[in-house]
């Protein structure tokens, strides 16, 4: 079995570039959500970083729109399951390199030329976590550190800033060009024509 690697956020550019598609990680430190509504704003309307409340230098964007629960003592994470990050793939070639996103996380992974460009250059890369498990990524959330466009976008779209420990996942997409998700459906391919 693969060694998991702890990995902080921020992370490090040489840290990033270091990172190979298939090694396991477990993440610390501030990590940042962002759903179609947020995509699109920071593609359209291109707000400077001083304007965004949360660091997005060396960070890692979560495809997530997670539940947050209002109660007397702070806000407490329910769930927060990955989305499918392939509706966000147009927009995140520009937020990556213009934000200096080092990781993007989420569910399905991305596979177009732009992006995989965008992280051979920035030396980001796509982190894979686990569909389904909600509840349980809930529990690596230790606090809410914030929030963003929560009455503009709602709290599934809004920018949620959480800070976490040993948050699971798989690097899947590395800024070496090699896609796992690529060469799943190439053999899903080959195994298709396989068997007819």
């Amino acid at each position: 079995m693969a060694e998991t690697l702890r990995l902080k956020i921020p992370i490090k550019e040489e840290e990033g570039r270091a990172l190979r598609a298939g090694q396991f990680v477990l993440l610390s430190g501030l990590l940042v959500t962002g759903r179609d509504k947020v995509h699109k704003y920071l593609f359209n309307e291109r707000p400077d970083k001083s304007q965004i409340p949360f660091p997005l230098e060396g960070g890692v964007l979560y495809h997530c729109g997670p539940i947050v629960q209002d109660l007397p003592e702070g806000r407490k994470v329910v769930a927060a399951g990955p989305t499918t990050s392939s509706r966000m793939e147009m927009y995140e070639p520009f937020i990556i390199e213009y934000y200096g996103i080092r990781g993007v996380m989420g569910k399905g992974g991305m596979t177009g030329e732009a992006l995989m460009e965008a992280m051979r250059r920035s030396g980001s890369v796509y982190f894979h976590t686990i569909g389904g498990a909600g509840a349980l990524l809930a529990k690596k959330i230790k606090r809410v550190a914030g929030v963003w466009m929560i009455e503009e976008f709602g709290r599934a779209e809004a920018m949620w800033a959480f800070e976490v420990e040993d948050f699971p996942a798989v690097v899947t997409v590395d800024s070496h060009g090699e896609n796992m998700h690529l060469k799943i459906e190439e053999l899903s391919r080959e195994k298709l024509v396989s068997l007819l």
